[in-house]
C-alpha cells in the first residue's frame, strides 16, 4: 500500500473519530510522521537557507533545484491565489515558470473561513481567473470537503482539518509570499501551510477558534493563535515529511496579507529577495532576519505589525514542535 493511500484510511478513521480506539493505526501514523521536521543539516551543524537577490523566474527555479532532491510523484505547489486584483501577490510569470519547471505539478489552494470573494469554490474559482491563475490546473483542496490528520506532540489540537485532495500528493512546494499579516503579524511559509491547507469551514475555523457569528474580534490572536498555526502547520509537515520543501519571496512587502487584495497598505519596504529552504523554521527565521536588517525608514511598519500581533511567537511555536531549526547558514546564489 502506497504511503499516500494508507494515510487517506488513516485520516478516514481520524474523521470518524475511532483513531483514540484503534491504537495500531494511532502507531502506524506516529512511525510514519517520525521524521516529521527534523531536516538535514549542513556539514556545519546548521540548515542551509539558499538566497538570491534576483527576483525573477529564472532565479525561482535555480533556487527550487537547490532543495528538490526529495521531491517527486505527483507535486502540489501551495501558493496564495490573493483576492481579486491584489497588487502585491507574486508575478504570474514566476509561478508559471516554476509550475511547468516542476513535473507533475499542480497548484493548490483552499476555500477562505471568513467572508470574501474566496470563501465558496465558485467565488475562488472566479478570483483564479480575475488574478490571472487559470495557466495551469488549480486544486481547490476542500472542494470535496476535508479530513482530519493527526499532528504528532501538537501543543493545542491532536489533530487538524486539512483540504480532502491533499491527500491525493506525493511531495509539496511551499511558495510563499512574504509580507506581513492583520492576525499573524507576518506571513512566510509556516503559515502558508497551517491557514493555507486548513479547509475553509473547520480547520481555519479550528486555529482562529472563531464563533459562528462571524464576528472577528471575537477571533483567536496573539502567542495562542501563533502556536494553532504551528500545530496545523505540524500537521501537513508531518504527512510529506521529508518530501516539501520551502520558498519565501521577499517582495512587495505590504503589513498586510494578499487576503486583503487591494485594499492592502502600500509597501515601504525593498525587495530584498528569494529565500529556500528544506526547514520550516530556517526559512522563515531567515526572511525575519533579513527583513529586520532594513533601514528604519523601511522596517517600521512591518516592525511594528509583526511585534503588536506578537508574531515573532511564530518562531518559538515551531522551534518547541520541531519544525526545524533557528541556526541556519545564508547560502548566496
Amino acid at each position: 500500500m502506497k504511503r499516500r493511500d494508507f494515510l487517506k484510511l488513516t485520516s478516514s478513521f481520524l474523521f470518524l473519530g475511532l483513531i483514540g480506539k484503534t491504537f495500531g493505526i494511532k502507531s502506524a501514523v506516529a512511525a510514519a510522521g517520525s521524521a516529521s521536521a527534523e531536516q538535514k543539516l549542513s556539514d556545519t551543524g546548521k540548515a542551509t537557507v539558499y538566497f538570491s537577490r534576483d527576483i525573477s523566474p529564472k532565479s525561482l527555479v535555480k533556487l527550487y533545484d537547490k532543495i528538490s532532491q526529495n521531491i517527486g510523484g505527483k507535486v502540489a505547489i501551495k501558493w496564495h491565489s490573493g483576492e481579486p486584483h491584489g497588487p502585491n501577490i507574486i508575478p504570474r510569470e514566476m509561478v508559471k515558470a516554476l509550475q511547468e519547471h516542476i513535473p507533475n505539478s499542480t497548484l493548490v489552494e483552499t476555500n477562505t473561513l471568513y467572508v470574501g470573494e474566496r470563501q465558496t469554490t465558485q467565488q475562488h474559482r472566479e478570483t483564479l481567473k480575475t488574478n490571472g491563475w487559470d495557466f495551469c490546473k488549480v486544486d481547490i483542496m476542500d472542494e470535496d470537503g476535508a479530513v482530519m490528520l493527526p499532528i504528532k506532540n501538537g501543543k493545542h489540537f491532536k489533530e487538524m482539518s486539512v483540504g480532502k485532495h491533499m491527500l491525493d500528493y506525493d511531495s509539496m512546494v511551499v511558495l510563499t509570499h512574504f509580507k506581513g499579516h492583520a492576525m499573524g503579524g507576518f506571513g512566510g511559509s509556516m503559515k502558508n501551510i497551517a491557514i493555507g491547507c486548513a479547509d475553509g469551514p473547520i480547520g481555519k475555523k479550528m486555529i482562529h477558534e472563531a464563533p459562528d457569528d462571524h464576528d472577528y474580534s471575537k477571533w483567536r490572536s496573539g502567542a495562542r493563535f501563533m502556536e494553532n498555526m504551528a500545530d496545523s502547520a505540524k500537521a501537513t509537515v508531518d504527512y510529506f515529511s521529508p518530501r516539501i520543501v520551502y520558498i519565501n519571496v521577499l517582495r512587495n512587502m505590504s503589513v498586510d496579507c494578499d487576503c486583503a487584495g487591494v485594499g492592502a497598505a502600500p509597501p515601504k519596504a525593498r525587495n530584498i529577495g528569494i529565500l529556500a529552504s528544506t526547514d520550516l523554521l530556517a526559512v522563515d527565521k531567515a526572511s525575519i532576519d533579513l527583513v529586520y536588517q532594513l533601514p528604519e525608514n523601511e522596517l517600521h511598519d512591518l516592525k511594528e505589525r509583526i511585534e503588536s500581533r506578537e508574531g515573532l511567537h511564530q518562531l518559538t511555536a515551531m522551534k518547541e514542535l520541531g519544525l526545524g531549526t533557528d541556526v541556519y547558514e545564508l547560502v548566496e546564489v
